[in-house]
C-alpha cells in the first residue's frame, strides 16, 4: 500500500517535471501540473520504483503499479 508520505513525493517530483517541460503521460487539457500528476498516478500509468528501507538496514524497491493495484479507493 502506497503511504500518504509516498504519494505526496510521487505527485510532487512528477508535477516538477511537467512544469519543467517533460510531456505528460495521460493528456489533460487545460489542467495545472499537479493535476495532471495526481491523474498519471492514479491511472497508473507512472514508470517509478519506490525505495522503502527495512529495519534491518537493507532497502526493497516495489514498482509504483503494485502498489496502486493494491490501494483501496
Amino acid at each position: 500500500m502506497l503511504t500518504r508520505f509516498e504519494r505526496a513525493r510521487v505527485i510532487g517530483a512528477r508535477a516538477l517535471q511537467i512544469s519543467m517541460g517533460a510531456p505528460p503521460i495521460v493528456e489533460v487539457p487545460g489542467r495545472t501540473p499537479l493535476e495532471i500528476a495526481t491523474n498519471e498516478l492514479n491511472a497508473g500509468v507512472l514508470p517509478m520504483t519506490i525505495r522503502r528501507r527495512l529495519p534491518n538496514g537493507k532497502h526493497q524497491d516495489i514498482p509504483l503499479k503494485w502498489l496502486i493495484k493494491n490501494q483501496p479507493n
